[in-house]
């Protein structure tokens, strides 16, 4: 367990921008996509690229959980100095992850089926989308056993390792589409292709890389993965557990922005796509924020582990006050340039006009959303995922009673405060549950 003098907020910025790039890369290999297809490619491939990527974003995130649940655990056997119990987390989801994609590739026809349905394309984007799907599926355990790894590198605070398996993702998915897609020109099949080769790549780099770590580690003569904890009753029951209840609070969280995307139609199109590209602009505010949650998950987890509430509750505190500054400069930052930053990601001048004229109520949501980020990353490194699950059950409630309370009334603008008010109440339903958490720290 560190010493206390250690979690300076010279520490947690070092250890959270890593993170932070290492996030905005993720939104960079969808502009590439799209750009090599745009130049080479017809508007059907760019609409079945659009519709693929929209599968797998949502498939995939369904798994968050296997992240998350990872970083808690191995957090708390840091802290704890159980090492085997490290590599015995990082087995039980390896495990977990490829059973999981395996269940996803038997499971392709079906799954595509209800995609394709629920997006209702034209046929040729649909029969490209279908070949692309079909292809990319393949990538399925790859890509849920790297959620597994990231999970294990954040819980063991390894940052900048997490910022180098995503850039090796990234770069050589965009390195293998560009030659696929581009100088080959094998289309929509060649991304495909391109993608699943660098989620296969990135498992081989990141075992190797996480291996070597704990390897160093380990005590002289142990085994690496003994039988007995890898397949432990009640760590298995435990684990699938948490994976359950994280699973349930993120599908809540997809359907509350897709029910706000949804209600945005309701306005008419220029609505629509301006709450779309402002929906774009509080998500790369979410890089900066997610970074500090996710240092706090790894000292959450490991406070836990040692029973140590002091290094808890320093943790918790700086790092918020961190959040809280970059929340506030980031809402600002969106209301003096949101204008341009509009502007470049549109030149419709009614959608422009659209946004611009929500752009306040888009800084507040920010400003507020930093209390739920930070909650989040306190109650996953500590692996209290059911009162995570009960708390966006609340919070979903209070989302959807102000949208019926205020939508009517007040339109476009009773929406967005409908939104501001959830991202508040999913802090605020779990700061209830907060005292108990931080009890159990000395229990």
């Amino acid at each position: 367990m560190q010493n206390l003098d250690s979690i300076t907020y010279r520490y947690l910025i070092e250890k959270a921008w890593p993170i932070i790039l290492a996030n905005a890369a993720v939104p960079l290999l969808g502009l590439v996509d799209t750009a090599v297809i745009g130049n080479v490619g017809t508007v059907t491939d760019l609409g079945a690229i659009a519709f693929g990527a929209l599968i797998f974003s949502f498939v995939y995130w369904s798994f968050g959980f296997l992240r998350m649940g990872t970083t808690g655990s191995v957090a708390q056997a840091l802290g704890a100095a159980d090492q085997t119990e490290i590599r015995a987390v990082l087995g039980r989801a390896l495990i977990l992850a490829v059973a999981l994609g395996l269940m996803l590739i038997v499971m392709q026809w079906g799954i595509r089926l209800v995609a394709l349905a629920l997006l209702d394309g034209s046929a040729a984007v649909e029969e490209v989308t279908a070949q692309y799907f079909s292809i990319r599926i393949w990538g399925a355990p790859a890509t849920l056993a790297t959620f597994a790894l990231m999970g294990v590198l954040i819980g063991l605070g390894n940052s900048r390792q997490l910022l180098l398996v995503q850039l090796f993702l990234n770069g050589l998915n965009i390195s293998l589409d560009i030659y696929f897609a581009g100088v080959l020109d094998w289309g929509v099949e060649g991304i495909a292709l391109g993608t699943i080769i660098a989620e296969w790549s990135t498992v081989i780099f990141a075992v190797w890389l996480i291996m070597r770590e704990l390897n160093s580690r380990r005590e002289l003569g142990s085994e690496f993965w003994p039988r007995s904890r890898l397949l432990d009753a009640a760590a298995l029951k435990k684990t699938l557990a948490a994976n359950r209840d994280i699973m349930i609070r993120t599908l809540l969280l997809v359907f509350s922005f897709g029910f706000f995307i949804n209600q945005s139609a309701q306005f008419g199109d220029v609505v629509l796509a301006a709450n779309h590209i402002l929906l774009q602009l509080i998500s790369f505010a979410a890089f900066f924020l997610d970074g500090y949650a996710f240092v706090v998950e790894s000292l959450v987890g490991s406070s836990l582990g040692a029973r140590r509430r002091d290094s808890f509750d320093i943790a918790v505190k700086r790092s918020s006050i961190l959040a809280l500054v970059t929340a506030t400069a980031l809402a600002l930052l969106l209301l003096v340039f949101g204008d341009l930053a509009v502007a470049v990601l549109t030149d419709l001048e009614p959608v422009q006009t659209a946004a611009q004229g929500s752009l306040f109520l888009a800084a507040i949501y920010i400003f507020f959303s930093f209390a739920a980020f930070q909650l989040d990353g306190v109650f996953i490194g500590a692996s209290f995922t059911r009162q995570m699950r009960n708390a966006a059950f609340l919070s979903i409630a209070v989302f959807l009673f102000a949208w019926w309370i205020l939508m009517d009334r007040f339109g476009v603008n009773g929406l967005w405060w409908a939104m501001i008010i959830y991202v508040a109440a999913r802090a605020d339903a779990l700061l209830l549950f907060y005292p108990a958490l931080r009890k159990f720290i000395d229990h």
